[in-house]
């Protein structure tokens, strides 16, 4: 009976981890879905579906240096860019609109989704990590 007991416990244990997981996969899937609809939305326009971006007008996000400083591209969803911004030593100089409609929450989901999609993460980009970012660089403006 000993056996049983312990066997039993070692499998609710086994569950409880496989769960945690799941409830964290469940939650980037659920960013995912929600920064592709943002996405389309708000960036597809400039940027293209696939993220190539268009031309010499709107810089590529798909495979571009600019993703390696996320707090920047954070700040870049919410207050925009003015002047000239360098990509993949590339220079653009089109001005990129800010997107004060955006919540805290859908700007967490869109960079889920970018860095995600073509920044190489499988992880969330939490709101909780994005707020005190959005305060930082709002007082930057």
């Amino acid at each position: 009976m000993r056996f049983w007991s312990g066997l039993s416990l070692v499998v609710l244990i086994f569950l409880g981890s496989i769960s945690c997981q799941d409830d964290q996969e469940i939650k980037r899937q659920r960013y995912i879905t929600e920064g592709i609809l943002i996405y389309k939305n708000t960036c597809a326009n400039c940027h293209q579906n696939k993220g190539q971006g268009l031309a010499s007008l709107y810089p590529p996000i798909a495979g571009a240096d600019y993703l390696t400083n996320k707090s920047d591209v954070i700040c870049l969803i919410r207050y925009g860019h003015q002047g000239a911004l360098v990509v993949n030593g590339k220079t653009y100089n089109r001005p990129m609109p800010a997107q004060p409609q955006l919540s805290d929450l859908e700007v967490a989901e869109l960079t889920t989704y970018l860095y995600n999609e073509w920044g190489g993460e499988t992880k969330v980009t939490d709101v909780k990590t994005v707020t005190p970012i959005l305060q930082k660089c709002k007082h930057r403006e």
